[in-house]
This record gives C-alpha cells, structure tokens and sequence, in this order.
C-alpha cells in the first residue's frame, strides 16, 4: 500500500491547530488523574485483568504491525497504537480497530459488537423533523474541522469532565483530514456561530463517527440527520458508532457482530468514500421529510 498523499496545511492553518489542539499543564494533570480513576470504577474494574495481559502480549509483540482484533479483551483493548500515521490508521480502521485512551499511550481498540447504523434504518423523530423545517441553521462540510474538533474535546456540563482527545490525537487526525479521509460537518447559526458538529474517518464505505458536540439544542442532531443523509444518497453501506449512547439508539442505530462489520468492509471500497473534501449539496429544510429506505432519486431536492 502506498502512503496516502497528505496535502499540507497552509501556514495560518498550521498556526490555528497549534493553538487549539492544545492542553495548558493543569488540564493535562487533570485528565491524567481522572484517567487513572476511570478504570477504577465498578462496571470497569474487572477488565483490568485483562488488559493487563494485553499490555504484556503487546510489550513482547515482535514488530510493529497491528494487533489481531480477535484477541481484544472484554473492553475492547486489542494492543498498544504506537504509530498513528495515516496509513497506519487506514490500515486499522479496514480491521475494524481505532485508537482510544486517556491515559499513557493510545490503544488499539476493537469491541466485539459495534453499534452502527443501516441508512434505511434510521428514525428521525417528529419534533427533530419540525425543527429541521425552521431551516433556522446552516450545516457545511470540512468547513472547519479544527474547531469541530476542538469543539469535541471541550466539557461537558453534567458528564464525567474527561476526553481522550489529547493534542496528539486530534494532530493524527487532522492529518487524515489533510489526506483526505477524515471528515466534519458544522452546523452555524444565524449569527455565524459554530454550535454543532462531529467529525469521523472514512475507510471502504463506511464511515466512523468518532465524536459530536452541541451548543444549541439539538444541533448536532440535525446536522447529524443531513449528513447520514449525504452518506446515504453517496452510496456509503453504514455509520458506525462503536458504542451505544442513547443519542445514536434514538436514531436506531443497532448493534451487530465484529465479524459482521469486518466483511462489509471487505467489501467495501475506498472509491465510495469520495477521498478529498465533501460539500454539503442541501439543507435542513430540504431533507426534513426524508423517509429513510425510500429510493436516493426521490430524494435529490
């Protein structure tokens, strides 16, 4: 396999994510802190084991290909991510593995049931649809991934205030997004804001939502809806969302075996993926009565 060409940043571009894929020494030693606790806690407590074996398996792994996902352990931990390179990372997102961790050095990660979308599976609720019909917000895509990652990475009130969106992380990505296999979508409001948006890889076919944010209500949801929709009408065979919230269970998304994952995309190819950068060929309004499972003809507006 070639290594995939990355078109570099341009300089104000390369600045920007300087100054935000950043963490000040007190958010490091908070993360830190809170990472050491997270597995500490009860519903994790027993995978320790376990990941301890992996961590040994991986110390003495001859080489540095990727880790077998077969042999993850019941967290999902398959091996140690040493390298995050854009073609590293192709090659393991074709396995069905993705890098993860708050803590120490990022993990290969591969759960043995994935929760993914089926395009004409997806349910958008009624009062989701009346919203989209205001048409009061403007969605854009690979407008601004920095900042839907930065975005991403920021607390959350009510939620365990934690993210494995470190500086290191967010740079392996943001060069996939140069190569052209990483993607955002943004949602702005009427005053030009940025409040909403996600961001994920895109590998044979199917694309791998890793993170989403909202500042206003429902943003992220109906910038979500329009992007499963361009997905759909591109030829994509499914979203993955690796593991159930109940945002993503709200929209039907269901879950299915590893193996099921791993033979659809060797089917899959890159082509569908549309390497590059994406445009947004809608809005809201325009696809807020899609009927998912309908034919893609019937829904060009």
């Amino acid at each position: 396999m070639n290594s995939p060409s990355i078109v570099p940043p341009i300089p104000d571009t390369r600045a920007r994510r300087e100054a935000l894929f950043f963490e000040t020494p007190r958010d490091k030693l908070e993360r830190i802190a809170l990472g050491l606790v997270w597995p500490l806690m009860p519903k994790r407590i027993g995978y320790l084991p376990g990941f301890a074996r992996v961590w040994l398996r991986d110390a003495f792994r001859s080489g540095g290909g990727l880790p077998d996902p077969r042999i993850a352990d019941k967290g999902g931990v398959a091996g140690i991510a040493r390298d995050l390179s854009v073609e590293t990372l192709l090659k393991a997102y074709k396995r069905t593995l993705y890098p993860w961790g708050h803590v120490g050095p990022f993990k290969w990660l591969s759960t043995d049931e994935r929760c993914v979308l089926f395009f004409n599976e997806l349910h958008i609720a009624k009062r989701l649809r009346r919203q989209m019909k205001q048409n009061e917000y403007r969605v854009t895509f690979d407008s601004d991934f920095e900042g839907v990652m930065r975005a991403c990475a920021e607390r959350r009130p009510g939620r365990f205030r934690l993210t494995w969106l470190r500086p290191q992380i967010m740079h392996a990505f943001a060069d996939l997004f140069d190569a052209g296999h990483a993607h955002s979508f943004e949602v702005w409001n009427r005053d030009g804001a940025l409040v909403g948006g996600g961001y994920g890889v895109a590998v044979n076919g199917v694309f791998f939502t890793e993170s989403q944010f909202s500042r206003e209500s429902n943003t992220s949801k109906m910038g979500f809806m329009l992007f499963n929709w361009h997905l759909a009408k591109w030829g994509f065979l499914l979203n993955d969302g690796k593991d159930p919230t109940p945002t993503i269970n709200e929209m039907n998304f269901r879950m299915i075996p590893r193996t099921e994952l791993q033979a659809i995309l060797d089917r899959g190819t890159m082509e569908i993926c549309r390497p590059g950068r994406w445009q947004c060929e809608t809005d809201l309004k325009s696809i807020a009565d899609w009927m998912p499972g309908e034919k893609m003809e019937a829904l060009t507006p």
